[in-house]
């Protein structure tokens, strides 16, 4: 049976036109579905789970023996002894083998993939260049120490190269186009007259184009890779945690992106798969090394890795103008999105600094009421919900998944906040009492006030008139 790529329609949903004659079966879903074209792209999975898996107790022995450890010099770490680092670069070799295993089947005649996707272009350069400056970025910091400074600046390279690419700046065209369609320029591309002074760099160039829709993508571009990096970094708090939750969210993309590359979406439907099963992969190898109790860490390399991987594959899923799937990818990274929000507020209400380190994130709470393994399944119960409700937005069942994520969020916000202003309402509470206190205690006399009178011994009238014997009728 040869199989023709489907031709869409323009009605919404999971529709497909086939061309006549070229599938003998009853409908497209029995021909082409998830599960075959998972199965073709297996191979990338188990390539990056086996390298990670390989790799992480090497780069153990040596972040040990070149001394790149985590000691537990800080009340809020859960460890007792030296840890090592450098989990992140194990995790970066699976990924990066798992693009390299996809590159080889593009190239080879062997049956490496067998894909049923019909766009089959790799993984842009760019988003390769990304990953390892954000992994170098985190790395340094792991092993030298590195201004903040200089990882954002490396963050918004890599967010450029992305940008320069064309990966991800489509992501404005859903809510931007619509606007534009009312004003008459749909497209949002304005024709400008170029200054005198810029005629020399293309001679007889007069017009600039100036495309909105895509400046817009790069600043979406460069918020989302600042927010995802760091959101995954504040998350890395508990063994497992990380790694885990990113793994949940991976696979929820997972299902959006094999959705995709069954109706034919785009140019990047072959790379979106291998980055979802290379990240699904990598984090999977590397679960075993870091769950409670952890032999290795992520690091800074890792954790940032792992945020950008993941946002990456978000900003993808707009690739086509389908700004809803990239909300429906944004709830399902939710969790980490939730924890940096309510960082951001937390410490602005106490007034310090944003970059100041707390114990009130949300794993911080919970494993003070569930210990570590018990508050790890807990976030990967919410991260599994909030993938679960994500999937459900990109299958059509918009509403009801984003009330149910509305109340979820809410809750956990509202929740996190009361704890984490426990200890402010409780001062405030006892400040009071003690105000209260202040108030009702009878006053001290000064020393230049007269003594007070004192009570009359004796006789005292009653209120029938009869006499009140004195209580103390021998007064020393």
């Amino acid at each position: 049976m040869n199989y023709m790529p489907p031709i869409l329609d323009d009605s919404p949903g999971l529709s497909y036109d086939y061309r006549p004659g070229a599938i003998d079966s009853e409908s497209a879903a029995e021909a082409i579905g998830r599960l075959d074209v998972f199965h073709g792209y297996m191979g990338v999975f188990i390539v990056a789970f086996l390298v990670t898996l390989l790799a992480t107790p090497i780069m153990r022995r040596l972040a040990i023996a070149n001394g790149v450890i985590d000691r537990p010099d800080d009340p809020r770490k859960v460890h007792k002894i030296p840890v090592a680092y450098l989990g992140g670069v194990a995790v970066f070799i699976g990924i990066l083998a798992g693009v390299a295993y996809s590159y080889a089947a593009a190239g080879s005649a062997l049956p490496l993939i067998e894909s049923h996707v019909f766009n089959q272009q790799p993984v842009p350069f760019s988003v390769l260049a990304g990953l390892m400056l954000i992994m170098l970025a985190g790395l340094g910091d792991d092993v030298f120490g590195m201004s903040p400074r200089i990882k954002i600046a490396l963050q918004l390279v890599a967010a450029a190269a992305l940008a320069l690419e064309d990966v991800g700046v489509k992501v404005a065209q859903g809510v931007l186009g619509p606007i534009g369609a009312l004003i008459g320029n749909e497209r949002l591309i304005y024709t400008i007259t170029a200054p005198e002074w810029l005629h020399f760099l293309e001679p007889g160039a007069q017009m600039l184009q100036l495309d909105l829709i895509y400046w817009a993508g790069t600043a979406i571009i460069a918020v989302f890779i600042l927010g995802a990096c760091n959101a995954s970094n504040l998350i890395d708090g508990l063994d497992g945690l990380c790694s885990g939750v990113t793994a949940i969210a991976a696979a929820g993309l997972l299902i959006i992106a094999l959705t995709l590359a069954v109706q034919s979406d785009g140019p990047l439907d072959s790379s979106r798969l291998v980055l979802c099963l290379c990240l699904l992969g990598a984090c999977m190898g590397f679960l075993p090394h870091n769950f409670n109790p952890a032999t290795i860490f992520l690091g800074d390399a890792g954790s940032m890795l792992l945020g950008y991987t993941t946002i990456v594959i978000v900003l993808t899923l707009g690739d086509t103008g389908k700004t809803p799937l990239v909300v429906a990818g944004l709830i399902i990274y939710s969790l980490p999105i939730i924890d940096t929000t309510l960082a951001i507020v937390r410490r602005k209400l106490t007034g310090r600094s944003m970059s100041d380190a707390d114990d009130q994130h949300l794993h911080h709470m919970l494993k003070r009421a569930l210990g570590v393994k018990g508050a790890v399944f807990t976030m990967y119960g919410i991260a599994a919900s909030f993938a679960a409700l994500g999937v459900l937005i990109s299958l059509g069942r918009a509403r009801v998944a984003y009330a149910i994520a509305l109340v979820i969020a809410a809750y956990i916000v509202v929740t996190a906040i009361k704890i984490a202003r426990r200890s402010m309402i409780e001062s405030q509470a006892a400040d009071a009492c003690m105000l209260e206190r202040s108030m009702a205690a009878p006053t001290t006399p000064n020393a230049g006030d007269p003594p007070p009178a004192r009570p009359r011994r004796g006789r005292a009238p009653a209120k029938d008139g009869a006499p009140i014997e004195d209580p103390d009728p021998h007064p020393a």
